[in-house]
C-alpha cells in the first residue's frame, strides 16, 4: 500500500518522463483533489497509506495528464475569482490574465443596474463572475458554440446564478438591443501560431483560439458593431494578444470610440484594450 508521499513522487517521475512541465505540482494538485484537501495540508498526510479506492481514480489522473491532457480538463474544474467553475474540452480553458480582467472591471466604478454583455463567453467564467458580484447587472452571455454555451449555463446551475441569460450567436446575429458595457474575450492566436503550441492548448476548441492568419479578423468585425451596440458613453473592455495593442487601438479609433486605454497585465503585457462611446 503506498502512501501519499510514496505516491507524489512516483507520479512525479512518471510526469516527468513524460515532458510535463511542473511535474511535482501537477502530481500535488491531482492527490490534493482526490482527498479534497489543499497542497499544503498534503505536508501532514505524507505518512498516510492509500487505499485502492483513492489510488485508482488517481492512476487514471495521472494516465491522462501524461497523454498531455491540460490538468484543468483531468481535474474537471478551475478556479476563477474565488469560484470554482466545471472545464472541460467544450470551451477555452480560462487564463490567469483573463482572472486580472475580471478583477480589473470589478475594481472600476461602474454604477448599478448596468445591461452587460460577454461575447465569446466560453465557459462563462467572465461573465458569471460580473453576473455574481454585481447582482443589479442585467448579464447577457453569448457564444457561437453550443457547446460552450451548455457549459456555461451549467456553470450558472451549480453557481446558483439564476439571473444571466445566454444566447447562441455569431458575435452580434442574435443579439438585440443596446448594451451599457460589453466585455469580450474572442480568438487572437494567428493561425500562424498553430505549430508551435502546447499540445495542452491544442486541447481547446480551435474555434475559441484562432483569429485568421494575423488573429485578429474576427475582432475587426466585431469592434465597429459593438460601437454601435453601445448606449452612448457605454464602455467596452477586451482582451487581446501580446503583440496585437497598436493594431486594436486603430481599429477602435477608426470604428468611432474614445478614451481608449490599453491596461498591462501582471507581465507588463498591454492585454486589456478599454473604450468608450462617445456620449455626442
Amino acid at each position: 500500500m503506498s502512501t501519499v508521499l510514496e505516491t507524489i513522487d512516483g507520479g512525479t517521475r512518471y510526469l516527468e518522463k513524460r515532458g510535463i512541465e511542473d511535474a511535482r505540482r501537477n502530481m500535488q494538485i491531482m492527490v490534493a483533489h482526490q482527498l479534497a484537501c489543499t497542497r499544503m495540508q498534503l505536508y501532514t498526510q505524507f505518512d498516510r497509506p492509500l487505499g485502492e479506492s483513492e489510488l485508482v481514480p488517481l492512476r487514471e489522473m495521472l494516465k491522462r495528464r501524461g497523454e498531455g491532457v491540460p490538468l484543468q480538463h483531468v481535474l474537471g474544474v478551475v478556479s476563477f475569482h474565488h469560484r470554482d467553475f466545471k472545464s472541460d474540452s467544450r470551451a477555452l480553458i480560462p487564463r490567469p490574465e483573463t482572472e486580472e480582467l475580471a478583477e480589473w472591471i470589478l475594481s472600476m466604478s461602474m454604477g448599478d443596474d448596468l445591461k452587460v454583455l460577454d461575447m465569446g463567453c466560453g465557459s462563462g467564467v467572465l461573465g458569471l463572475t460580473l453576473a455574481a458580484e454585481r447582482p443589479t447587472w442585467q448579464v447577457t452571455l453569448a457564444d457561437i458554440s453550443e457547446d460552450a454555451l451548455t457549459l456555461a449555463k451549467e456553470n450558472a446551475a451549480a453557481l446558483g446564478i439564476g439571473s444571466a441569460r445566454f444566447l447562441r450567436s455569431d458575435l452580434f446575429s442574435a443579439v438585440e438591443g443596446e448594451f451599457d458595457g460589453i466585455v469580450a474575450n474572442l480568438p487572437y492566436v494567428p493561425e500562424s501560431e498553430r505549430a508551435s503550441l502546447s499540445r495542452e492548448v491544442m486541447h481547446d476548441p480551435a474555434l475559441a483560439l484562432f483569429g485568421g492568419a494575423d488573429g485578429l479578423e474576427v475582432i475587426r468585425r466585431f469592434i465597429p458593431e459593438a460601437f454601435r451596440r453601445l448606449r452612448p458613453g457605454g464602455w467596452m473592455v477586451l482582451e487581446i494578444g501580446h503583440d496585437q495593442a497598436s493594431q486594436v487601438e486603430e481599429i477602435l479609433r477608426s470604428s468611432g470610440f474614445a478614451d481608449i486605454e490599453v491596461k498591462t497585465d501582471l507581465s507588463g503585457v498591454a492585454r486589456f484594450p478599454f473604450a468608450r462611446r462617445p456620449i455626442a
